[in-house]
């Protein structure tokens, strides 16, 4: 039996709360994670890892939101 190591930091972005981050970007990123949640579900790995990604959409759909009410 054989195992493959999943390095879930491999292209990971600086989660810093003071970091801004595009949508894109963010979507981009979040789809990778949630690939990778997924190859170790239920884990707590997997747990910290969807917490993250919530995180990380959530700052950036503030930052969009914010964005387009300063525009109008």
């Amino acid at each position: 039996m054989s195992a493959e190591i999943v390095r879930l930091s491999d292209y990971r972005i600086d989660d810093g709360a003071d970091s801004e981050i595009d949508l894109a970007t963010a979507v981009d990123v979040a789809i990778r994670d949630l690939r990778e949640i997924l190859t170790c579900w239920g884990s707590e790995i997997a747990r910290q890892r969807a917490q993250e990604c919530e995180s990380t959409l959530r700052r950036a759909y503030c930052g969009f939101v914010d964005d387009q009410t300063a525009s109008q």
